[in-house]
């Protein structure tokens, strides 16, 4: 501190007689160097790791443009360039004039841009470089991408998320993303990665900042970020020199003190700075630190330390590129000396850039007095000013150009920022206990499943992810005695700990949360997912209670979604802890999960597709709702296993009463022949009970002796039998007024009246029998061609109930529904879901005379009591989703195989192509000429089914494509069919295969 106070003296006395000498005069004379201040440029390559690659030098014509700019500066202008001011583009004229004048009369070389929006921050930008001589620095905070300070920008995963990661090429794209976007900014620098070593759990300024505590892990990662970030002409700032990592005090608010040895320093908090020199490092940014074992002199801070800053950094570790200080507004610098000082002690102690300075005129003063005093050499100067200016070079900064703002809100929101963001999550979540292999959840046919949040942050996209894998009921209660009452009755309980993201103590469990998960865990079959930091860990003392465990890092929506995705085995496990948590886990545990072929979620990107291109289904959808072809849809597409697009239009009604939702349910009409019908006849098949050259007498006896009786299986599923297209079932059940009759029908339910096809209408069970003798009775073509019959799948029903003894609606329930996770799909909704959930399909004006919501609209299904093989199921997008996609795996979801690839790829043959008949067997099959189904642009191998409430689901093997849609066209009168006139459907699909780019 004696040469601090000398050096305080020695300003004062000279100010008066240097000073007015100094200002405005141009310098071309060397200063004489104090023995006191080493000079930073004695003989440093000679003192450096011979082996350190110089990887900054300039052309020639660079090196030109230095000294030319440097020779023609004056002083002021050759120390304005040490500093990089503060700015906001959230802040009002005030400031803006203030850094207006700082440009003018100050000449500062540089800005530092905090909070505020991207394109305010181009525009001041663009305004501030057309009012700098020389151009400046702009730099951000961008440890997590742009949005660590701006609105409106894309927002990476913290550090210690990407620690957990394994594959560096992730982290790599991380950088180039986010320095393509610093560029698109107009930035120079990004001041990350962090280098820090977080060794001390309770660091209150570092934490998930840092890429957790293993040197070598933190070191990978960092040169991978910086990496990607210095390919896109971005300078990266290694951060916070020599080592913020084992600190328990945060640095904006004091002194924070590290007492490890300069030999541990070395070994340690040294490793990354030394690597990353090696591979191209930028800048350094050094830290307000009070370290006893590099510096003497006690509570001095490392950044104003010479030998911290010059011994250390740039002698011993050869450090050759720029060094900034950290903000000298923080407390930890700021309450050291008075503050015109701070500047230039950092400057002295071999810092170039002096960042987020205050009362810059005065500091810039005292330089000037400094130089005249020869505290300050003309060399000094010249090392870090030509240096800057290297850099400024090397920036393109010498040809300035305006930043285009335009744009530039898309561009740094490109599609490619989302998709990166799901492969990172899906990569860096940790499962760390999986007894008994609880994780994925397996058997949904057997398992009930609660939900128990607990933190004080968002959870919607966690929860309606785990919905669309299985049937989960969210449990509250503020009373746990009655909390654990009510999850009694189920077999698994998720616990969601989710805390935001914004909050910088990220996870701190209270005693009252610990608590609860402590008692539901010892209580229940507990799964905890940890949407926060690893350290929320630490205070848990009772690991043996819970059966499995995850750590997904942050609360964001694609963490929530990537999190559910891996508890339903959508994806496996893949990350490693980053740090250690107390003796019960270490760094790098982290066990791998099974991965069941169910479906995931993820960018269209990520599976070569182009979202910009699939906007266009929103403008086709859009139309037709304005166009009153349809109240409501529902859209889903999928490719290789993973929703890329799921999206609900419109209302319930035209009367814009309820929103169309993604959980409500459709009548799907025809699609129950491919969802429910289908799937039990292939088992049948596949259990060899049929095949394609069983006659229908053999299959249903009822058939022998009439003009059916010698159908073969293939025909009748083909729509090759000669069947008539329907018949009018509900003629024998109305009187001579055109009504039900009393015959068939009670207004309330009887004993042999218990199916009920409306409100306050039940027909008689019976007359099921009336049907099939109808069937039997009816006419068939002798002439074999093709022709689209209902009756073929009345027949499969009765089928399949006499065979199997069970009802069809229990049958597909027990055989796939449960298992696949189906559950919105069902025969009869009103009998388990609410009313609202269900878009009503029309206003019945010629029979049940009456709104029909939650009963099938096709009357013949009606009369089967909702249950028919044709028609009756509803469902929603993403269950119909599952059902398609376990056909592309063929007859596999989940891990489970449900029947045969060979028995799929019998039904999904054309027997009949060459006679002009389109179909499978069972399935609908794209156009053999101009009429058909499909855009025309799916392949041959495609399948699929269209059903007439204005519904769709394709498939398609080659391209791996799921297509779904969901209307109810049919409401309020189901007269004409504009949205099939009109082709919606198929418009949509073209799209769809339009939007493939790899």
């Amino acid at each position: 501190m004696k040469k601090i106070g000398i050096r305080i003296v020695l300003f004062y006395v000279l100010f008066l007689f240097v000073a007015a000498s100094c200002v405005g005069t141009k310098i071309n004379k060397p200063k004489v160097i104090l023995t006191s201040t080493p000079s930073v440029t004695e003989n440093l390559d000679s003192k450096s790791p011979s082996n350190i690659p110089t990887l900054f030098e300039i052309s020639p014509e660079g090196n030109k443009w230095v000294d030319s700019v440097y020779n023609a500066m004056n002083l002021d202008e050759r120390i304005g360039q040490l500093f990089m001011v503060a700015a906001y583009s959230n802040k009002d004229t005030v400031h803006f004039n203030a850094i207006d004048k700082l440009i003018k009369e100050n000449k500062i070389g540089g800005l530092i841009f905090f909070q505020g929006g991207p394109v305010r921050q181009a525009n001041l930008t663009n305004h501030f470089q057309a009012k700098s001589k020389i151009p400046l620095f702009i730099g951000n905070d961008a440890e997590w991408g742009l949005n660590m300070r701006l609105d409106s920008t894309a927002r990476y995963p913290w550090n210690m998320t990407l620690g957990a990661i394994q594959d560096m090429k992730l982290i790599e794209k991380v950088g180039i993303q986010m320095g393509q976007q610093s560029k698109r900014l107009g930035l120079q620098f990004n001041f990350a990665p962090v280098l820090d070593i977080n060794t001390n759990p309770k660091n209150p300024i570092i934490g998930f900042r840092s890429f957790g505590e293993d040197k070598y892990k933190v070191t990978e990662r960092a040169i991978a970020l910086m990496k990607g970030v210095q390919s896109q002409g971005v300078f990266s700032t290694g951060k916070h020199f020599p080592g913020h990592g084992d600190t328990e005090m945060d640095s904006h608010k004091g002194l924070p003190t590290i007492n490890a040895s300069k030999e541990n320093l070395e070994q340690v908090a040294f490793y990354p700075y030394k690597k990353m020199f090696y591979e191209g490092l930028s800048s350094v940014m050094v830290a307000h630190l009070n370290v006893p074992s590099l510096e003497s002199r006690a509570n001095y801070p490392s950044s104003i330390s010479y030998n911290v800053v010059t011994n250390i950094l740039q002698k011993q570790l050869g450090f050759k590129g720029l060094i900034f200080t950290d903000a000298l507004n923080m407390k930890a610098i700021s309450n050291s000396n008075i503050p015109s000082e701070i500047n230039f002690e950092a400057f002295m102690a071999g810092n170039d850039i002096l960042l987020f300075p205050e009362n810059v005129p005065l500091a810039i003063d005292k330089f000037k007095i400094g130089y005249s005093a020869n505290l300050i050499s003309e060399e000094r100067l010249a090392f870090s000013v030509k240096k800057i200016l290297k850099f400024k070079y090397k920036a393109g900064l010498n040809s300035y150009k305006p930043i285009e703002t335009a744009t530039l809100f898309k561009d740094l929101n490109s599609e490619d920022n989302e998709a990166l963001q799901y492969q990172l999550y899906e990569n860096a979540i940790t499962v760390l206990k999986n007894t008994a292999s609880v994780l994925p959840i397996k058997n949904l046919d057997k398992q009930k499943i609660a939900y128990v949040k607990i933190g004080d942050d968002t959870n919607n996209s966690f929860i309606s992810t785990l919905k669309k894998y299985a049937d989960v009921t969210v449990i509250s209660d503020t009373n746990l005695d009655s909390l654990q009452v009510k999850l009694k009755p189920f077999t698994t309980v998720i616990i969601g700990y989710h805390k935001s993201d914004i909050a910088f103590k990220n996870g701190e469990l209270n005693s009252d949360e610990l608590f609860k998960i402590n008692y539901l865990a010892r209580n229940n079959n507990v799964i905890l997912d940890i949407f926060a930091k690893p350290y929320s860990l630490l205070p848990i003392t009772y690991f043996d209670a819970i059966e499995g465990l995850v750590v997904s890092y942050q609360n964001s929506d694609i963490a929530q979604v990537v999190s559910a995705e891996l508890i339903f085995g959508a994806i496996e496990a893949k990350g490693k802890l980053p740090v250690s948590i107390n003796t019960n886990f270490k760094v790098n545990d982290g066990l791998a999960t099974e991965k069941l072929n169910r479906l995931g979620f993820t960018t269209p990107e990520n599976v070569g597709m182009n979202s910009a291109v699939l906007s266009k289904i929103d403008i086709l959808a859009n139309k037709a709702i304005s166009a009153k072809m349809t109240p409501g849809i529902q859209i889903l597409v999928a490719r290789k296993g993973k929703v890329i697009y799921q999206r609900s239009f419109g209302y319930h009604t035209y009367n814009n009463d309820l929103k169309v939702l993604d959980s409500d349910i459709y009548d799907v009409a025809s699609l129950t022949k491919i969802l429910a019908t289908l799937p039990n006849v292939m088992q049948q098949y596949d259990q060899q009970k049929i095949n394609m050259e069983t006659t229908l007498g053999t299959m249903s006896p009822i058939f022998k002796n009439s003009n059916k009786e010698d159908i073969h299986f293939k025909e009748l599923l083909s729509h090759y039998a000669g069947l008539v297209a329907g018949l009018s079932f509900y003629k024998a059940t109305i009187d001579k007024s055109k009504f039900p009759s009393e015959t068939y029908f009670r207004k309330i339910s009887e004993e042999q009246f218990s199916k009920k096809m409306g409100d306050s209408l039940f027909i008689r069970n019976d007359f099921h029998d009336t049907i099939m003798k109808m069937i039997v009775k009816s006419k068939l073509s002798l002439k074999k061609e093709y022709k689209y019959s209902d009756l073929t799948f009345m027949i499969l029903k009765d089928y399949l109930e006499n065979t199997t003894g069970k009802k069809l609606d229990d049958l597909i329930q027990e055989n796939f529904y449960q298992s696949l996770g189906m559950n919105n799909s069902t025969f009869n909704p009103l009998n388990k879901f609410d009313k609202n959930r269900i878009p009503p399909t029309e206003i019945d004006t010629y029979f049940r005379h009456q709104i029909l919501q939650g009963y099938v609209n096709d009357l013949s299904a009606a009369l089967e009591g909702g249950v028919s093989g044709h028609a009756g199921v509803f469902s929603n997008a993403m269950d119909v989703a599952k059902i398609m996609q376990l056909y592309l795996q063929k007859g596999n979801y989940g891990n489970h195989q449900y029947f045969s690839e060979k028995t799929f790829n019998d039904f999904n043959t054309c027997y009949f192509c060459a006679a002009g008949n389109r179909r499978g067997i069972g399935f609908d099959k794209p156009q053999l000429g101009t009429a058909g189904p499909t855009c025309g642009c799916a392949s041959m191998t495609s399948f699929g089914h269209t059903g007439y409430t204005g519904t769709m689901a394709w498939a398609d093997p080659e391209t791996q494509i799921v297509y779904v849609f969901l209307s109810n066209r049919t409401f309020p009168v189901a007269a004409e069919n504009r949205l099939s006139k009109e082709n919606i459907r198929e418009d949509i699909q073209e799209v769809i295969y339009e939007s493939i780019v790899k």
